[in-house]
Order: structure tokens, then C-alpha cells, then sequence
């Protein structure tokens, strides 16, 4: 009886849509998500903000206070680009109630980002959306400032 059980909860989450799968990146493309995304959030203090522009900028020795964490968060990130229209690329980042738009170069650079953090993109009518919601992005700067290629993690839900 126990063998069924298990063999039902195996082929359970094996049907279980990816898509309630949670993702994760760290390192040089963690770092650059939460610049990119760091730069832009309401939460993110001036002195953060330039030192994730220093970092992202290859300055990792930028001066920080011992034991500085930066907290990066987003609610929601969604980026399309036209693959008909080909000029068209637009992204909308949510912090709790604001709502902050990018177009052009800018939003393909967040788009670009979310791809190389491991976000898949899926066509839909004319464009392909790289959407997450609940980002959360640790950068320790200590460990930045050592070269090692650590010191950045992000985690979100696609």
C-alpha cells in the first residue's frame, strides 16, 4: 500500500505544471538583475543604489560599510518584446503600489537580464513576455568585494 502512495505522489509532481516551480540565479547575473532592478525600486536607498551602479560598473572595490547586505525586491517584473512589430519592447515593474514603466533600450536590458537569470520566455500575439512576480535579491557586499563570484542571489516565482 505504502509503494502506491509513493509511486502516486511521484507521478503527482511529475504532472505539476514548471511553472509553480520557483527559480533562482546567483553570481554575475544575479548581480546584474539587481542593479538593473535595484536602480529603479522605491525601497532601494541613494547610497545602495550607487553602490550596485559600482559593482555592475566592475568596481568591486567600491567603498561599502563592513557587513552591508542590499535587499533587492520586486512584486512583479513583466517584459515583452515584439517579434512582429520589432521596434516594440516595454517593461512594467510593480513595488507594492507604484508602477514603474520602461521602454526601448532600457526595458530590453531588463528582458535580456530576466532571460539570463534563467526566466523562459513564451510567445503570445505578436510578442514574447518574460514575466516574474515576488523577486527577492540579496547582494552581500563583502562577499562582492573578494572576486570570487559570489555575493549575489536572487530568487522569484515564474
Amino acid at each position: 500500500m505504502i509503494a502506491y502512495k509513493t509511486i502516486g505522489l511521484v507521478l503527482l509532481s511529475a504532472l505539476a505544471p514548471a511553472a509553480a516551480q520557483a527559480g533562482a540565479s546567483n553570481g554575475s547575473n544575479a548581480l546584474a538583475l539587481s542593479a538593473i532592478v535595484g536602480e529603479l525600486s522605491p525601497q532601494t536607498s541613494v547610497p545602495n543604489k550607487k553602490l550596485l551602479a559600482a559593482f555592475f560598473s566592475g568596481k568591486a572595490d567600491a567603498p561599502h560599510p563592513k557587513g552591508l547586505r542590499i535587499a533587492v525586491k520586486a512584486d512583479a517584473i513583466d517584459c515583452r518584446a515584439g517579434n512582429v512589430d520589432i521596434t516594440s519592447r516595454a517593461c512594467e515593474l510593480t513595488f507594492g503600489a507604484k508602477k514603474i514603466e520602461l521602454s526601448g533600450r532600457k526595458a530590453n536590458e531588463l528582458y535580456a537580464t530576466l532571460i539570463e537569470n534563467g526566466v523562459v520566455a513564451e510567445g503570445a500575439a505578436g510578442s514574447s513576455h518574460a514575466s516574474i512576480t515576488a523577486l527577492d535579491c540579496i547582494v552581500d557586499a563583502d562577499e562582492v568585494a573578494e572576486k570570487a563570484g559570489g555575493g549575489a542571489r536572487c530568487a522569484y516565482n515564474p
